[in-house]
């Protein structure tokens, strides 16, 4: 993996939804779902930069869509120390 990808949402079904268009986007992998509550949902995936980018455009709109994004960010070439943190 050499970039990550965050995608927040307000709602389980949101995220959910923003999960599928991320996969459906770009060849990138889910690393993990983080339920922070209060029901704000965040998607964490991975991947070459690219296609993170790609991926993280296409949750974003989607999420923007159903009124639900509260934030989204990419991390190119992020390094060991944030990686064993995102990972955990």
């Amino acid at each position: 993996m050499q970039s990550f990808g965050f995608v927040e949402t307000e709602g389980y079904v949101p995220a959910f939804a923003v999960a599928d268009a991320m996969m459906k986007a770009a060849d990138v992998k889910i690393i993990k779902k983080v339920w922070i509550g209060a029901a704000m949902v965040t998607i964490v995936i991975g991947g070459e930069i690219g296609a993170v980018r790609t991926a993280v455009d296409s949750g974003a709109a989607v999420a923007n869509q159903m009124k639900a994004l509260l934030s989204c960010y990419t991390i190119a070439r992020p390094t060991e120390e944030l990686i064993k943190i995102i990972t955990e």
